[in-house]
C-alpha cells in the first residue's frame, strides 16, 4: 500500500493564461469567425476585476443567514413535522392510511417472521416531508439535454406516493382537461403523441453545449466508432475491457493537463470511491475540505485512513491541521503518519465557489503533503482553455499529484479519470476498483469524450471550443449579475457555471420549483438532508448553448417568482 505514493511527477511546464477574455462570441456558420459580441453593452460590467486567488477579502462569500428565514425555516419544518406525526397517529387509529403495512401472501410481509424493512421513524422523512413535493424531482425528460428540453408530464392518483406519466390526451378524464393542456403555453406533443413540456434548461451539466450541437460536433465520429467497436466490452480494464480509443482518451486527457499518464473509469462517482481507498490506508491521513462531495466522502471512508476536516477554503485552518498532524503524529502511537493527502474541488457543487488551489497548494509544498484535486465540475468550464481550476489559479499541474475529473459535465459523455504520474497510474491500474473489477467504459463513449476534447484543444481545426468557453463564462457572469442586482441571494464566484440562489424555507422549495415549471423553466431544486436544513436552494446551472435572449427570458420569469415567493432577502429581511 505504500508504494504508490512514494514519488512525486515531475516538474511540467504549463503556460498559464490570464483569466481576462476578450470579446465574447457564440457559434459562427463557419465555425471560424466569431459572430457579434451579444454582451457588448455589458461587456465593461462583465469584465471588471475578479478574484482567482482568494487572497482578497471580497473573494470569501460566507452566507449570513436572515433571522426571519431562519425562524420561518423552522418554523414550518416544525409544522411539516407535526402535521405528518398527526397523520400518522390517525392512520394507526383508524386503519386507514396511504403507508399502512398491508397483508400480503408473500411470506416476507409477515411480521412474526420477518422485522420491517424501514421503522417508522426512519421513513418519515420520505413520507411526510419528501413525498409532498416529489413532482419536483426525477422528472424525466425525452429530448436531447441542451438548452431547450421536453419534459414529459407525469401525474399522481396517491397524493404524489407515486407518479405516473401522463402519456397522450386521450388518457386524460374529460375533454375540460385536454383543452388545459393543449392550450398551454409550452404544450408539445412528441413521439407517439405523449405529452410534453418545452423547457429552458437550466438544470443539466451540458456546461460546454454538447448537448446542443452534438450532430456537428460530434455525431460523425461517434457514430462510426460503431463500424469497429462494440457498445460495451463487458469486462474490466485489466482483462478485454481496453480498446485503442481507451489508450487513445487516456493519452488526450493526460496532454491535455500537462501529466505524464491518466486512468479513465466507467463512472465519476465511482472513480473517487475506488481510487482514493487504492491510494490511502490505515496508517494515513485524509484531510478534507468540509464541502467535499459525497463521493469523496465515500472513497474516504472505504479508505479505513484517519479523516480530519477544515473548514471550507481556510487554508489557515488546513496549516493549523496539517502543523498538529505532523506534530501529533498517530493517536494513542504517536508514530509519524504514513502519508498525509488534502483532497479538494475545483468547483464545489452545491455553492458554485471555485477552490484557493493556488493557498492549498503552497501550504500543502510547506508540509509535505499530497494533493488530491477533484476537477468534476471545474475541468472544461474554468481557464482560458478550459483546463480548469488549476489553470484559472495560475498553478502548474506539476505541483498537483493526483488530478480527478469527470466526463459528464463538459464533455457530453460519462465516466471521470485519474491523472498523475506514469507510476501512479501504472499503480491504480492493478490496484483500483474500478480499473480491476468495474466494467470499462464503453468505447462509444470514449470517441464521445475523445471528439469533445479535440474540440476543446482546436484539433479540429475549428474555434468552436475557443467560442464555448467564452460563451460559457459570458452567459454565467451576465446571469450571476442579473440575479444579484434582483435582489436574490446567489452563492459562489463569478467565472461559475453553477448559481445556487437561496430559498432558505421548506415550503418555497417546491413553490419555487412548481411556478418557474409552469413559465416553462426546468430548475433543480435542493433541499435537506442534501443541504443543511436552514440552507434550501435552487441551483441554476449555465451552459455556452444557452442564448443571450433564452436567459433574458429566464430571469424575467425569476424575477416574477422571487416577487411573488418573497426571495429577495438582499433587498430585505422578509424577502
Amino acid at each position: 500500500m505504500t508504494e504508490c505514493m512514494d514519488f512525486l511527477p515531475e516538474a511540467v511546464e504549463v503556460e498559464v493564461s490570464s483569466t481576462s477574455s476578450g470579446a465574447g462570441s457564440h457559434l459562427s456558420e463557419d465555425h471560424n469567425d466569431f459572430q457579434e459580441d451579444p454582451y457588448a453593452d455589458v461587456r465593461d460590467r462583465l469584465e471588471e476585476p475578479r478574484y482567482a486567488n482568494h487572497n482578497q477579502k471580497e473573494a470569501n462569500h460566507e452566507l449570513q443567514l436572515p433571522l426571519f428565514a431562519a425562524y420561518t425555516t423552522y418554523l414550518g419544518y416544525a409544522i411539516i413535522i407535526l402535521c405528518g406525526h398527526i397523520r400518522d397517529l390517525f392512520a394507526r387509529l383508524l386503519g386507514q392510511g396511504r403507508y399502512l403495512r398491508r397483508k400480503t401472501p408473500f411470506n416476507s410481509d409477515n411480521l412474526q417472521w420477518y422485522a420491517p424493512l424501514l421503522k417508522s421513524w426512519e421513513n418519515f422523512y420520505t413520507r411526510r416531508l419528501y413525498h409532498r413535493i416529489q413532482d419536483c424531482f426525477n422528472r424525466p425528460i425525452a429530448s436531447n439535454p441542451g438548452s431547450l428540453i421536453h419534459v414529459l408530464e407525469r401525474v399522481s392518483d396517491d397524493g404524489n406516493k407515486t407518479m405516473k406519466l401522463l402519456g397522450t390526451l386521450q388518457d386524460l378524464d374529460n375533454d375540460q382537461q385536454r383543452e388545459k393542456y393543449s392550450n398551454a403555453p409550452h404544450f408539445v406533443e412528441i413521439s407517439e403523441n405523449r405529452v410534453a413540456r418545452e423547457c429552458l434548461n437550466l438544470g443539466s451539466y451540458n456546461y460546454l453545449g454538447f448537448g446542443d450541437d452534438w450532430h456537428v460536433t460530434c455525431k460523425k465520429d461517434v457514430v462510426g466508432s460503431l463500424d469497429d467497436l462494440p457498445v460495451s466490452n463487458s469486462s474490466c480494464r485489466t482483462e478485454f475491457g481496453t480498446t485503442k480509443l481507451h489508450r487513445e482518451l487516456e493519452e488526450i486527457v493526460a496532454r491535455f493537463l500537462g501529466k505524464e499518464d491518466s486512468l479513465a473509469l466507467n463512472m465519476g462517482f465511482n472513480t473517487n470511491c475506488t481510487t482514493i481507498p487504492a491510494l490511502v490506508g490505515r496508517g494515513d491521513l485524509i484531510i478534507s475540505d468540509e464541502l467535499n462531495h459525497t463521493s469523496i466522502v465515500n472513497g474516504a471512508r472505504a479508505s479505513g485512513a484517519a479523516i480530519r476536516i477544515f473548514r471550507h477554503n481556510d487554508t489557515d485552518h488546513l496549516e493549523q491541521i496539517l502543523r498538529e498532524a505532523i506534530i501529533m503524529g498517530r493517536p494513542r502511537t504517536r508514530r509519524p503518519w504514513g502519508k498525509i493527502m488534502v483532497v479538494v474541488e475545483g468547483i464545489y457543487s452545491m455553492e458554485g465557489e471555485y477552490c484557493d488551489l493556488s493557498n492549498v497548494v503552497r501550504v500543502c509544498k510547506k508540509y509535505g503533503a499530497y494533493v488530491y484535486l477533484d476537477e468534476a465540475h471545474s475541468i472544461g468550464a474554468m481557464g482560458p482553455t478550459g483546463r480548469g481550476c488549476s489553470e484559472y489559479c495560475g498553478v502548474d499541474t506539476a505541483d498537483i499529484d493526483i488530478m480527478m475529473g469527470t466526463f459528464t459535465k463538459s464533455f457530453g459523455g460519462m465516466g471521470g479519470y485519474i491523472a498523475g504520474s506514469r507510476d501512479l497510474i501504472a499503480y491504480l491500474r492493478r490496484r483500483c476498483a474500478g480499473s480491476v473489477y468495474h466494467n470499462s467504459l464503453s468505447p462509444v463513449v470514449c470517441q464521445q469524450v475523445i471528439s469533445s476534447f479535440k474540440v476543446v484543444m482546436g484539433e479540429d481545426g475549428t474555434n468552436i471550443g475557443k467560442q464555448k468557453i467564452q460563451a460559457l463564462r459570458d452567459n454565467s457572469n451576465y446571469m450571476r449579475m442579473r440575479l444579484q442586482e434582483m435582489g436574490l441571494t446567489v452563492l459562489g464566484h463569478f467565472d461559475s457555471p453553477i448559481m445556487p440562489v437561496m430559498l432558505y424555507n421548506p415550503t418555497k422549495i417546491a413553490a419555487f420549483s412548481r411556478e418557474c415549471y409552469k413559465r416553462g423553466l426546468a430548475v433543480v431544486v435542493v433541499g435537506f438532508p442534501a443541504v443543511p436544513i436552514l440552507t434550501s436552494r435552487a441551483r441554476f446551472c449555465i451552459s455556452a448553448g444557452h442564448t443571450r435572449e433564452q436567459l433574458d427570458r429566464a430571469l424575467k420569469e425569476i424575477d416574477e417568482v422571487a416577487d411573488q415567493l418573497k426571495l429577495k432577502y438582499n433587498k430585505s429581511i422578509f424577502g
